[in-house]
């Protein structure tokens, strides 16, 4: 039977260490490499209308295994995705797209599937302002300084307030429903945090983690989301500091799960709900 789409109800830089720049080099390789025999997997997907389109395939766990290619994709807003970009997507088969967007968010820039080609589509009904992934505070006069401090201290509250979107989206992997791709507006902020608990749950190192989140300085065009909300009143050196994939938010929201008791894994145990037997199948399924 063919799966609905579903509109769920209101939810609501520079690293000096050699384990993160190996893993930064590696995560970069691929970039805007063109499709050949020599390179079959890429990790930004080569689309017309793409925004920070990225598979997340190929990263090496800690006991040296890979993610699977081709099954776990994260992104920003599809709003921009073409009639081919969008068929290219039905070719490869996702099956799921986990919307992380507000209400607001999905209106201005609404994901424009084929009729009869749309994936099962989970999203929420919430205001972003309320979310707690939008900086609080008056932005208009914001230093660059003010603007990263805001914004870190949006990731650890994003680990609470999206824990449930975040918890269908594993609940959806256990189930085998991949290709799932997962994305809000960047594919940067609410993203970052779910691509970050996936590679952990898979047993990808924290270097790992950290280096793909970086990525989204080479490959998100912030043109694309200059206009968009309160961004338009910001001073320009702040608005950059807010645009930008800084290595202080992600670390935010890590540090955050070392606070939980028993660290990530124990994050992943109490707030995803997902047991050993349930870690153990999710890397029987995304890991090479």
């Amino acid at each position: 039977m063919k799966r609905r789409t579903l509109w769920l109800a209101p939810l609501t830089l520079l690293a000096t260490a050699a384990p993160f720049a190996t893993a930064l080099a590696d995560t970069a390789q691929s970039i805007a490499q063109p499709a050949a025999a020599s390179a079959p997997h890429l990790r930004v997907l080569p689309l017309q209308g793409g925004r920070n389109f990225r598979d997340l395939g190929g990263y090496r766990t800690a006991d040296g295994h890979h993610v699977k290619w081709g099954l776990l994709f994260r992104s920003g807003a599809m709003h921009g995705l073409t009639p081919a970009d969008y068929a290219t997507l039905q070719r490869m088969g996702i099956k799921v797209v986990c919307d992380f967007r507000s209400t607001g968010e999905r209106a201005a820039e609404p994901s424009n599937w084929p009729e009869g080609t749309a994936p099962t589509i989970l999203a929420d009904d919430y205001q972003l302002l309320q979310s707690g992934a939008m900086p609080k505070g008056d932005m208009r006069s914001w230093t660059p300084d003010q603007a990263r401090a805001a914004v870190a201290a949006t990731y650890p509250a994003m680990l609470t307030s999206f824990a449930g979107q975040y918890r269908r989206m594993f609940a959806e992997l256990l189930a085998g429903h991949a290709p799932l791709a997962f994305h809000c507006t960047a594919g940067k902020d609410r993203t970052g945090v779910a691509a970050a608990l996936v590679l952990l749950a898979l047993g990808v190192p924290r270097h790992t983690v950290i280096a793909d989140y970086l990525l989204t300085n080479r490959t998100l065009d912030t043109a694309q989301i200059l206009g968009t909300g309160a961004l338009r009143d910001l001073p320009a050196p702040a608005r950059a500091a807010l645009l930008a994939a800084d290595q202080s938010y992600i670390e935010a929201a890590l540090h955050a799960l070392d606070q939980h008791p028993g660290g990530a894994m124990g994050y992943l145990h109490d707030e995803m709900r997902l047991s050993s037997e349930d870690i153990a199948r999710l890397r029987s399924l995304y890991l090479d």
